[in-house]
């Protein structure tokens, strides 16, 4: 058995999700508790600090929970500590390039115990009243415990992506600045709380966790749920393909926007060694996003929309046009992932098949022309470079940009250099036809929504590992 069979073989937990929010006017932030982390990512035996602020002060338990399959409950407690004291700490003032960084003091400090195994990882934050008559709170952080083993499968959350669309603490993020939402003006920091999501819809029970409930859980379920030998890491920690290279397959889940040029790098070498990429993703590989260090100096812990990639595409060079200058430009994202972030790029549709002969829908009974409703959204991609060696399109279709405005997209697969293949899935959603855990809430968008759980999408996806994992 892998690593993954035996820890799912472990008991799961009741009780791990939010019971009890609550946010403040803005609807942004939960003041009455909340709290963020000192790392994206940690490996056993490193140590991670917490910082929590509580108003009115108050004690409260810090509940770590590794989400995953855990015969259906999707996640199991690894530790407990408290009571703990929160203090009040500073909403930080607006700095340089609109930025909103906490200084706040460390309120709990761990070391990763040798036996957690990689995942992403939920604290829960539970307010402890001094009456039982009165209410509690509850809020999460979320960190990814990473690792440098060679497993089947490397799954990369999309945090940078998590935290440009981060609001905290009132409308804060890279798309809220005056001078407009597609430029290079403002940078945000990891060093503050998730606040509710609230892009395309508002998911209260997630406030704090970034978008791994909303988008990326689903995926990883189903691949814990399938035993598959999966291993988990944060955007952060694909600056080097040295993570990468120890694996046979690589995803990208959900919605992975923003992409430092040395992850774009990383990637593409990983490829080039034989590693098989599987975009499982939207709007990915989009904007150029440079990692700097926080007013501390620790690294990797701001980022800034530094410009598209694209390298002369024509939407690269219009948004150079209409938004820019850009510091920076990175390559023509099409020749990684098979096709290219487009315009409009937000909108809904029917994922389609068009080549129902290849080897990725064997066992599904598509045919040619047969759709799986609403899969394509909110974003997807398109447009696939005419050189690359061995490109399919295997599913294309029209999404719909506000029910009204028609963008074609292509879902495709081509050969890599070492009998490897990438593949792109070219939604978004992509993760919510593959299961529905605990603490997932469906989405919709665009006047389109998936609809849910689908078998020839779960079948697909064996498929492409079956063939990776060979």
């Amino acid at each position: 058995m892998n690593p993954i069979q035996i820890e799912n073989q472990r008991e799961g937990a009741r009780d791990w999700q939010l019971t009890r929010m609550r946010l403040d006017g803005s609807g942004f932030r939960s003041p009455v508790i909340e709290g963020y982390c000192s790392r994206q990512s940690v490996k056993a035996g490193e140590t991670l600090d917490f910082y929590v602020s509580a108003a009115p002060v108050s004690k409260y338990k810090l509940e770590i929970f590794r989400t995953g399959y855990y015969g259906g409950k999707g996640a199991r407690k690894v530790a407990e500590y408290g009571p703990l004291e929160a203090k009040t700490q500073k909403v930080p003032g607006i700095g340089e390039m609109r930025l909103r960084e906490c200084e706040w003091e460390v309120s709990h400090t761990i070391t990763v115990p040798k036996d957690w195994l990689s995942g992403v990882y939920l604290g829960r934050l539970t307010t402890l009243p001094e009456s039982a008559d009165l209410p509690y709170w509850q809020s999460y952080v979320v960190f990814i415990v990473t690792d440098d083993r060679p497993a089947d499968v490397l799954l990369q959350c999309s945090d940078n992506t998590w935290q440009a669309y981060n609001k905290w603490p009132d409308n804060y993020s890279l798309y809220t600045d005056p001078k407009g939402n597609q430029g290079p003006w403002p940078k945000v920091s990891f060093d503050r709380p998730y606040a509710n999501y609230a892009q395309i819809y508002t998911n209260p029970q997630s406030v704090g966790s970034g978008e791994w409930l909303c988008f990326e859980f689903p995926l990883a379920y189903w691949l814990e749920e399938q035993g598959y030998d999966v291993t988990y890491c944060s955007n952060a920690d694909m600056i080097d393909p040295a993570r990468g290279v120890k694996c046979k397959a690589f995803i990208s889940s959900g919605h992975d926007e923003y992409w430092d040029i040395r992850q774009y790098e990383s990637v593409t070498t990983m490829r080039d060694s034989g590693v098989n990429l599987l975009f499982l993703s939207g709007n990915s590989v989009c904007w150029v996003t440079p990692f700097s260090e926080n007013g501390q100096g620790k690294p990797l812990r701001r980022i800034f929309r530094g410009g598209p990639y694209g390298g002369d595409y024509k939407y690269a060079v219009d948004r150079e046009r209409d938004h820019g200058p850009y510091p920076h430009r990175g390559p023509d994202e099409g020749y990684l992932m098979g096709v290219r972030n487009i315009d409009p790029v937000n909108g809904g549709g029917d994922w389609t098949c068009q080549k129902p002969e290849h080897w990725i829908f064997e066992g599904t009974g598509m045919k040619k022309g047969e759709s799986i409703p609403g899969l394509i959204g909110w974003e997807y991609h398109g447009d696939p470079p005419a050189d690359l060696r061995g490109l399919e399109i295997v599913a294309a279709g029209t999404a719909w940009q506000g029910g009204r405005n028609p963008q074609q997209w292509q879902a495709v697969i081509y050969d890599g250099p070492k009998n490897n293949f990438v593949f792109n899935a070219s939604t978004i959603w992509w993760p919510q036809a593959l299961s529905k855990p605990p603490g997932h809430m469906p989405v919709w968008s665009h006047y389109s929504r998936p609809h849910g759980v689908d078998k020839r999408v779960q079948r697909i996806t064996s498929n492409l590992l079956r063939r990776a994992l060979k």
